[in-house]
């Protein structure tokens, strides 16, 4: 092993849960890395495995959390009633012989036993290796990347993402497959898991996996639900495989959430009052938090956490993480389908709120990147069900339920000249490639950038294999569909974005294999798809 120099280690968040790790400082000291040693575990601890984020040039997020019984009803794992320290490496080679940072952190009760070390001082641009350690246990090996210096513009970047695991609808193949095709970065927009208690969520022939515990209201049961996505291999493999930048959609807290308002707001009922909301909202935050190989600037506050955020990739690409469910007003008649509500045109509604908004037109503003890329959960591209010109149907929940929010976000990157615009969405369960408009009531009007739409993991099971939706005959610029299940891989250049669209024929057993259902390009300063 290499020999390092002694570390300093600055602990800050959530009950100091959170490490800074600088490369040449001090090491952690000899009793820390002794207790360590004598974790007095007999059973292995890493039972939810690893996770990396947040890449920057010179480090990353590494994360776990220690559980013995990953579905105890406590939200605990099945730990002991103490803090257990946890000692930590990164290195160069996947043998873990060049080290090149390490140090010790505890694993504390308040926190779930979970662990975020912040690395910083690292190379740009550069592979690294890490895992844990307590007492005789010892973590898998994960893979990382930092992010390229900001000057720098990569060759190419493979970037996979993904969104929609219902747990219960069918095993997590797709992030096994995912894993297999070895990304340098993977994006996961939404519906990371589901809130539902076992039978209340069923798909046509019954669901193969149920859920533990009761439907997540409450902090120990949304840690119990965390622990139970987190113990699959599948799920497990694809954290380890590259860094993953997360963002939630509406099940990591209620279905269709948004703001303080609950699915089924019913003041006669107490688990459907704003308050009791806020106290779930609260939960949910954080034990998504604990979860997450997130930053710092995400630690939640109570009923508040920002998760918008931008993540360079040097002169190649911005990713912009956005939050659709936090700062958004409620939806207009009812969550769902609705024709001819045209409310959904006021100018003062916002599916981001004031402050997100600013901030991602500011972004487009301020670019010099080749590529700005929206991860962000919610269909953007009108949608309508209605042939006729008169009628139109679309969903509230999603960008055609914010009209003019979706007009001032598209328009901000025309009027930054924003040199190519690609929005990546989940929430459907479908696959879908679009072009996007500014104003898609006029059919001259020009294509401004593209939407890639992900299908789910597994959530509503197999699905049927179609690749045709009725609605495209009248809404030409929905350029594809497919329902199967999956995810997709893409890889950027400075000439071009490639987008292969990956699915699984089902998901109600394992083991499926993959393959390309279809592909698309977007070329360098041609905004739209190309086949």
């Amino acid at each position: 092993m290499d020999n390092i120099s002694r570390r300093s280690l600055l602990t800050v968040g959530l009950g100091a849960g959170l490490v800074a790790a600088l490369p040449g400082a001090a090491v952690a000291n000899s009793a820390a890395t002794s207790i360590a040693d004598d974790a007095g575990l007999r059973a292995d601890p890493f039972l939810l495995g690893i996770a990396s984020g947040e890449p920057w040039p010179d480090g990353f997020v590494i994360w776990t959390r220690l559980a013995l019984d990953p579905l105890a009803e406590d939200g605990l794992g099945g730990m002991p009633s103490r803090n257990v320290a946890v000692a930590w490496e990164v290195a160069e080679d996947s043998s873990m012989r060049r080290v090149v940072a390490r140090g010790v952190e505890l694993a504390r009760i308040e926190n779930a036993h979970s662990v975020h070390v912040v690395l910083r001082g690292l190379k740009p641009g550069r592979e690294y290796f890490y895992r844990f350690r307590t007492g005789r246990h010892i973590s898998a090996v994960g893979r990382t990347l930092t992010s390229p210096a900001p000057h720098e513009t990569p060759a190419a970047l493979a970037m996979a993402f993904a969104s929609c695991a219902q747990y219960e609808h069918g095993y997590f193949t797709a992030y096994s497959r995912l894993a297999q095709d070895h990304p340098d970065l993977v994006l996961h927009l939404g519906d990371y898991l589901y809130e539902y208690k076992k039978d209340s969520y069923v798909i046509p022939g019954g669901n193969p996996r149920d859920h533990a515990g009761p439907e997540t209201t409450d902090l120990a049961s949304y840690r119990q639900r965390h622990a139970q996505y987190k113990a699959d291999a599948d799920l497990q493999e694809a954290h380890s495989i590259a860094p993953w930048l997360v963002v939630w959609d509406d099940h990591e807290v209620d279905n269709n959430w948004a703001d303080e308002i609950p699915e089924n707001a019913d003041p006669s009922q107490l688990n459907d009052t704003t308050a009791h909301f806020r106290q779930r909202r609260t939960a949910a935050f954080r034990a998504y938090y604990e979860n997450m190989p997130l930053r710092a600037s995400s630690v939640p506050s109570g009923v508040d956490m920002q998760i918008y955020r931008t993540i360079q990739w040097g002169q190649l690409a911005n990713f912009h993480m956005m939050d659709t469910r936090q700062y958004r007003d409620d939806q207009l008649a009812g969550d769902g389908w609705q024709k001819n509500v045209t409310e959904r045109f006021a100018e003062n509604r916002t599916i981001t709120g004031g402050q997100q908004e600013k901030w991602l037109l500011d972004g487009f503003k301020n670019s010099t990147q080749r590529w700005d890329i929206l991860g962000q959960q919610v269909y953007f591209a009108e949608r309508d069900r209605a042939q006729s010109l008169t009628v139109d149907d679309v969903s509230m929940d999603g960008w055609d339920g914010y009209a003019a929010s979706r007009r001032r976000i598209t328009q901000g990157w025309v009027d930054a000249n924003v040199r190519n615009a690609v929005v990546l969405t989940g929430d459907v369960h479908r696959n879908w490639a679009n072009d996007v408009k500014v104003d898609y009531k006029d059919p001259s009007a020009p294509v401004v950038g593209s939407e890639l739409v992900c299908t789910a993991i597994s959530s509503t099971g197999d699905g049927n294999g179609a690749t045709t939706d009725p609605v495209m005959a009248w809404n030409p610029h929905l350029k594809f569909y497919n329902d199967n299940r999956g995810y997709v891989n893409t890889k950027i250049t400075k000439d071009a974005m490639t987008a292969d669209f990956r699915t699984l024929d089902y998901v109600r057993t394992p083991g499926a294999p993959v393959s390309t259902k279809a592909s698309f390009v977007i070329q360098d300063g041609v905004p739209g798809l190309s086949a």
